[in-house]
């Protein structure tokens, strides 16, 4: 695809000899890893709300000791507060294990594929997507910021 004054930049171009197939597969291995990126923010969320529970459990067991239920108290303060989420892990441990894991190899995988099949370049699917679908000349269909429609 030749590139136009107003079309993609260089970045976001194919290089010459790259099929469709090919870019359709970065494309996808691209969206895969777009939805771990979301679960990852589920983990932190899961880590943010799972953690300031954790914290709120102080004041109930503050008020159930003022209440005079000591034993509630006691349960709560001895098997809850601070009890692991998972077997022997807190949720700090989880999104350590999984960014170290599965979501490096995941991260590592989609750029060795770009580097190799495509010169690093991303969004390849995407960027040929709008330039099909933007109509040229129009404001807000411009090709890159700066550009003139």
């Amino acid at each position: 695809m030749a590139q136009q004054a107003d079309g993609p930049d260089e970045a976001h171009r194919r290089p010459a000899g790259v099929s469709d197939t090919t870019v359709e597969a970065l494309g996808k291995l691209s969206e895969a890893l777009e939805c771990v990126e979301r679960a990852r923010g589920h983990f932190y969320s899961v880590h943010q709300l799972i953690g300031h529970a954790d914290l709120m459990l102080d004041d109930a067991v503050a008020l159930f000791r003022s209440a005079g239920h000591d034993g509630i108290a006691d349960r709560i303060e001895q098997d809850l507060l601070g009890r692991n989420v998972i077997a022997g892990r807190w949720t700090f441990q989880l999104i350590e294990d999984f960014d170290d894991g599965y979501y490096a190899l995941f991260r590592e995988l989609d750029r060795r594929a770009r580097d190799e099949l495509v010169g690093g370049r991303r969004h390849l699917y995407e960027a040929e997507m709008k330039e099909r679908r933007r109509t040229r000349g129009r404001p807000g269909h411009e090709a890159r910021p700066g550009a003139d429609g």
